[in-house]
């Protein structure tokens, strides 16, 4: 874990509620695709984000945050970076945290799986994948309640046409009329394509209850639970 004060740089929404944060640290960064940082709002007030960047931007840090409601966790972190944005100060982070990070060291093929803007914590490991050229196939699924939260959906068709092996299949929970893409929860539709999970290495970001029945489903759908990686691991039962 790497202390640093970090400017502020831009806040920037990218639908009615997730802003995206770039922060510019005083020192370069080190941390592992799939980490997060925490933001120090005070000594014993520390606010957890993936880092939606890649490894290589050492001098630059990207977060998604999901915010709504003026009292909730993410909206009073959010207001912070405002305040410091507003006044050119500088904030407090702690870098490099988590357990669930990438390991490409496996040679697995991989699933990348998020919820809502657990993509952030995909998009590092995506971004990634992509500049080491990694070989083995590589499926991101992205499930969202409604279609206009793909805020990133450009982004990553880009991404998987950049590579034979590497494949972006988004989930729209309540999808309209017009959808021609997977409906319904985002782990089923990782089911529904893949035979069995045996194979993979399977990362996963999203609401903690989200995760422990995912975790459960994927286990019995032929996943090695040594080979599924989320940080909710370490919080749920």
């Amino acid at each position: 874990m790497q202390l640093v004060n970090a400017e502020v740089v831009t806040i920037n929404p990218l639908t009615e509620f997730v802003h995206k944060v770039t922060l510019k640290p005083d020192t370069a960064v080190s941390f592992e695709a799939g980490q997060y940082l925490q933001l120090v709002l005070g000594e014993k007030d520390k606010r957890a984000f993936s880092i939606a960047s890649r490894p290589s931007m050492q001098h630059e840090l990207e977060l998604h945050i999901g915010a709504s409601g003026a009292d909730s966790y993410a909206m009073q972190a959010l207001e912070h970076l405002r305040q410091a944005h507003t006044n050119k100060q500088t904030v407090a982070l702690e870098v490099g945290l988590g357990i669930s990070q990438l390991r490409v060291d496996h040679q697995r093929p991989i699933v990348l799986l998020a919820g809502g803007t657990g993509f952030s914590y995909v998009k590092s490991m995506a971004d990634h994948l992509a500049e080491i050229e990694f070989t083995q196939p590589v499926l991101l699924y992205w499930g969202v309640k409604e279609e206009s939260a793909l805020y990133a959906k450009q982004e990553m068709e880009a991404w998987a046409a950049s590579r034979k092996n590497f494949q972006f299949i988004p989930v729209v929970e309540n999808a309209s009329s017009t959808w021609n893409g997977h409906t319904g929860y985002v782990h089923k539709a990782v089911m529904k394509d893949i035979v069995s999970l045996e194979p993979y290495s399977i990362y996963m970001a999203g609401r903690f209850d989200m995760i422990g029945v995912v975790r459960d489903d994927f286990i019995t759908h032929g996943a090695e639970r040594e080979h599924m990686y989320a940080d909710a691991f370490a919080f749920i039962k």
